[in-house]
């Protein structure tokens, strides 16, 4: 459980939803996402189209000839064009009236007794930035894989799963003392 202060001197505990209840409810989303729209979650798509609107507003000549950005634009096209992107700000304002309405929202960064909140951000935006160019490098991104692909049964997605837990388990021994 998470402590969330209210004042500074009696932190209340607030519980978190069950994990399997939170899965199930996510499988739930999945489900309607491929009857309503006919194609399941992903979140790598949007940010490839916010970077391109951001790049189009400062270096337009750059991004109409670049071969990845330019096809946003191409005949008329429009950034937000794909719902990714609106599933995107969906999971941001989601996220933000949730933490609101459980009374769990707040800005902080949690370290452990061995890594300063500094460090905590210097390898959270290392490794978001890593795993962002993983996923364009892939043309998708782990929740399309995991959940899509998964969902669909693809072997591809299945086995990428097993690398991706596989990798994390056999990292933490080497990173838990940063944590304990």
């Amino acid at each position: 459980m998470a402590k969330v202060i209210r004042d500074e001197s009696h932190p209340v505990e607030k519980p978190m939803w069950d994990p399997y209840v939170a899965g199930f409810f996510l499988g739930l989303v999945l489900l309607a996402t491929f009857l309503v729209v006919g194609r399941g979650l992903g979140a790598s798509g949007a940010l490839a189209r916010f970077t391109a609107r951001i790049a189009d507003t400062f270096v337009p000549t750059w991004v109409s000839s670049n071969g990845a950005f330019g096809g946003y634009f191409a005949k008329g096209a429009r950034w937000w064009d794909d719902w990714l992107v609106f599933e995107v700000i969906g999971v941001v304002l989601g996220g933000l009236a949730a933490g609101i309405t459980s009374g769990r929202f707040g800005i902080k960064v949690e370290g452990g007794p061995r890594i300063t909140a500094r460090q905590r951000l210097f390898f959270a935006f290392l490794g978001g930035a890593i795993v962002g160019f993983g996923a364009r490098l892939a043309q998708g991104c782990t929740s399309g894989q995991a959940l899509t692909g998964g969902a669909t049964l693809a072997l591809g997605s299945w086995a990428f799963m097993f690398a991706v837990f596989g990798g994390a388990y056999g990292l933490a021994y080497f990173v838990r003392r940063l944590w304990t």
